[in-house]
């Protein structure tokens, strides 16, 4: 039995090989496609750069001027009683207009988060405390719709409206020029959305240092691209804002369908699906990266994950709410440029299959040399025209880690962009676990699962710890 199995060796390595030749194919093939898009979204990007050299810079005092009228900030929270005291006063002292309210949202039945947002606050008539009457979790949507409700309660009984309003997260630390410029810039559209800057963590350079990476280039390039193509401005959740009127159409859509307020409780990102939805019903988007007299972009700072299975768990939510229940809920658009940045978003299931065919091959590759040195024979030649494309996707590689070396080198320094390198395989791995396990998690929705909050905890603002300096530096102004 032993000697019948040796004499099939040979023949399950040619098996092998001509798997490795269908995975190369098949690998090879979609680099190439992934190459020309990155390309294509390249050549706009310097296009736009060589007609505006230099991010534009804020005039200095623009931090304390006033409001165009009265700005809501919603703040959904559960189980940060660790960030949202320090987010709340980190906030009040960014934004001194008295035109602001932060509505914070917390659960009943999660008493220390509540804690600290009441020790934050310090008795601030600015926030209102939200408590909602559900036990949490539910959704974040869900207490994003709370927060609504209790605004529109607000605007009832003052009989003032509110002119804007402003998403954040219980883990962001905000710009002082934030506020002002999002305020201004929704006078003239009905959405706005400001980068997102995660900040650098020393104890987990890979895991979460593979964000600023992602994000980097994503909000200094194709965000970019897509704000000048006027296509759809995907709504990141923290450091965006809404025209008042915009919002409360959504809220009498929703709720006229059965819905509580404007976000969607049954979607994972709701907020990337009401971005959307406004460049859809015909309204005006658009993504602002500028800087202020200092030079500080104008962003949102926060800490991202550290830990490989939370880092999965999160990507995998987005996944799973933009690519798979987009697909559902929003279908495709008929505008040719949106629809590219459609299938752009919507690239993470197909993106986690072909890495990890790529990263299979290496297994098989290892394999099959250490046959050839033991005598064994290869019996597929490899053809010129997968040699060629071959060669295409290792160019098209060198490319792309010649752009994110760029990227996070302008923005956090030559170390960390010679790390962005050194990442790709860490944002790789993640990339192919968060694609399975948000399909999985998709199969389970279409059986009857019902959608579940699961949120990222935090443990640490960026005020209090790696983002001291910034804040410093940002407040003394």
């Amino acid at each position: 039995m032993f000697v019948g199995g040796i004499s099939h060796f040979p023949q399950l390595l040619d098996w092998l090989q001509l798997a490795e030749r269908e995975l190369l194919l098949f690998a090879a093939f979609w680099f190439i496609v992934s190459a020309v898009d990155e390309l294509a979204v390249d050549c706009i990007w310097a296009w736009l750069r060589v007609r505006r050299p230099r991010t534009p810079r804020l005039p200095r005092g623009i931090e304390t001027k006033a409001l165009s009228g009265r700005a809501a900030v919603l703040v959904p929270a559960w189980h940060e009683s660790e960030v949202i005291g320090q987010m709340i006063a980190h906030a009040l002292k960014s934004w001194s207009q008295q035109g602001m309210m932060l509505y914070i949202g917390c659960y009943r039945n999660d008493p220390m988060t509540i804690a600290a947002a009441m020790a934050g606050a310090k008795g601030d008539p600015r926030v209102r405390l939200v408590v909602n009457e559900r036990a949490g979790p539910t959704t974040k949507a869900d207490c994003l719709n709370r927060l609504y409700a209790a605004l529109v309660a607000d605007e009832a009984r003052s009989g003032i409206p509110y002119s804007s309003i402003i998403l954040h997260d219980a883990e962001d630390m905000v710009h002082p020029a934030a506020l002002t410029v999002m305020d201004h810039a929704l006078t003239e559209v009905d959405f706005v959305q400001l980068p997102v800057r995660p900040e650098p963590q020393p104890g987990s350079p890979w895991i979460a240092g593979h964000y600023t990476d992602e994000f980097t280039e994503a909000h200094a390039k194709t965000m970019i691209v897509r704000d000048a193509l006027r296509t759809a401005i995907p709504a990141a959740g923290v450091g965006c804002g809404f025209a008042r009127a915009t919002l409360a159409r959504f809220a009498a859509l929703r709720m006229a369908e059965g819905g509580t307020g404007p976000f969607a409780s049954e979607c994972l990102t709701e907020d990337y699906e009401l971005g959307v939805l406004v460049y859809r019903s015909g309204c005006k988007s658009r993504f602002l990266r500028l800087r202020d007299s200092d030079g500080e972009l104008v962003a949102t700072r926060a800490f991202f994950p550290a830990a490989l299975d939370v880092s999965v768990r999160q990507k995998a939510r987005w996944i799973h709410g933009i690519a798979l229940q987009g697909w559902d809920r929003l279908g495709w658009s008929r505008r040719p440029l949106d629809m590219w940045m459609t299938l752009r978003d919507r690239h993470g299931p197909l993106t986690a299959m072909v890495l990890a065919a790529a990263y299979l091959l290496l297994f098989l590759e290892g394999g099959l040399w250490v046959a050839r040195l033991l005598g064994w024979q290869t019996v597929v030649p490899s053809s010129p025209l997968l040699h060629t494309m071959l060669a295409i996707s290792f160019a098209g590689f060198v490319w792309r880690a010649i752009w994110r070396f760029g990227f996070t080198t302008r923005e956090y320094g030559p170390v960390e962009g010679a790390r962005s390198v050194i990442r790709i395989p860490v944002a790789n791995l993640i990339a192919i676990l968060a694609g399975r396990r948000a399909l999985f998690a998709y199969i389970r929705t279409l059986r009857g699962e019902l959608i579940r909050w699961e949120k990222t905890e935090h443990n640490a603002h960026p005020a209090s710890s790696g983002g001291a300096s910034s804040a410093a530096r940002m407040l003394a102004r």
